[in-house]
């Protein structure tokens, strides 16, 4: 499993965008999104990490890979993001 942190997903709507950006890789990829932890985790077994991390900036959002299963974000949004901040 591939899991990111993505500091700047605020809203349903970043959800939506992230999700359809992970499809646009892999379309049968398993996507599981945590809001409030600003977690991002993707099974498949047709992509890269850095793959799904270039479409992720490319929607306008900055992931970060994590290393190990990631624990609650405290960290706030600084930048990139939608309309809802």
């Amino acid at each position: 499993m591939i899991s990111f942190q993505v500091n700047d997903m605020t809203c349903g709507h970043c959800v939506a965008t992230i999700t359809k950006a992970v499809r646009s890789v892999d379309h049968g990829a398993k996507v599981e999104i945590d809001l409030a932890a600003h977690r991002v985790q993707i099974e498949t077994a047709q992509a890269d990490a850095s793959e799904f991390a270039d479409a992720i900036r490319e929607a306008g959002y900055t992931p970060v890979v994590n290393a190990a299963p990631a624990t609650q974000a405290t960290k706030t949004a600084t930048r990139g993001g939608c309309c809802c901040r």
